[in-house]
């Protein structure tokens, strides 16, 4: 759309769904400085806008992101320690920082190669939905240097300590079921049905209570490094908070439906919001 003109991303937004590409192809969708200062603005102004309810992270062409631009963000940046200041900062910003805390659901849809540094964009979205043959690897050993960023740190988030150390220590990729299998993505998906899974998730996803699933996700992020008494009264005053924050009422709906007319039954993928 006009409103988003940058040189590294697409942005679209319809029927509900903020779709952001990674836009370059030629390179796999290797994340330059280019790309972490557009995604930086484009995540900074749709935190915030109200035209859509879900964002869908992907990347154009065959790729999802091969992860870090070894030459435009490492080689030329060697001697020049103000620009790699600016660029760390502006990659550590998106892809973490602003992406893990969105106010709105993301989805990240991997359509092929996922490497590197495309770890930590992955693990931000708060799902994540793989093509069966994507191709996922830490690629980092064969290059004398090791996962850097956050890296490291997401893997172990989401694989379990003894993969995060066999892929890290081999390099070897792996496809989208093993990905699956191993907890770094969601799930898996044949690729000619992948963007209709992330379409029909988002659309699941956008009849719950906006404020409700922001609150959920913000509690599940925060009380995983948290002990038991802390995440315990954290969880307490969040479910005070909310009641505030949610202007819908949902959970008087929920109770209603639930209790009283009986149009909620356990397994139902959403609780009535009318």
């Amino acid at each position: 759309m006009s409103e988003f003109n940058y040189k590294t991303v697409k942005v679209e937004k319809k029927d509900g769904i903020a779709w952001v590409t990674l836009n370059r192809p030629d390179k796999r969708n290797c994340m330059n400085p280019q790309l972490c200062f557009d995604m930086g603005d484009i995540l900074r102004r749709l935190d915030t806008d109200t035209d859509f309810k879900v964002l869908v992270l992907t990347g154009a062409g065959e790729a999802f992101s091969a992860g870090m631009d070894l030459r435009e963000f490492f080689r030329a940046l060697d001697d020049k320690p103000v620009e790699r200041a600016a660029a760390r900062e502006a990659d550590r910003f998106w892809n973490w920082h602003k992406l893990s805390n969105f106010s709105k659901p993301t989805i990240a849809m991997v359509n092929g190669y996922c490497f590197g540094g495309a770890f930590t964009p992955l693990v931000a979205c708060d799902i994540a939905i793989a093509a069966e043959d994507a191709t996922f690897g830490l690629s980092e050993v064969n290059w004398g240097i090791l996962p850097g960023g956050l890296v490291s740190k997401v893997t172990t988030l989401t694989m379990n300590y003894r993969k995060s150390l066999y892929y890290a220590m081999t390099g070897r990729s792996f496809d989208g079921k093993t990905a699956a299998e191993i907890g770094l993505v969601t799930f898996a998906v044949p690729r000619d049905k992948l963007r209709d899974e992330v379409v029909s998730l988002a659309n699941d996803l956008m009849k719950l209570s906006p404020e409700v699933t922001r609150s959920t996700k913000e509690t599940i992020k925060t009380v995983r490094d948290m002990g038991i008494e802390q995440a315990y009264e954290y969880i307490q005053a969040k479910s005070e908070q909310l009641r505030f924050r949610d202007t819908e009422g949902t959970r008087a709906k929920g109770l209603k439906g639930f209790l009283d007319d009986k149009t909620y039954k356990p397994g139902e993928s959403a609780v009535p919001r009318g």
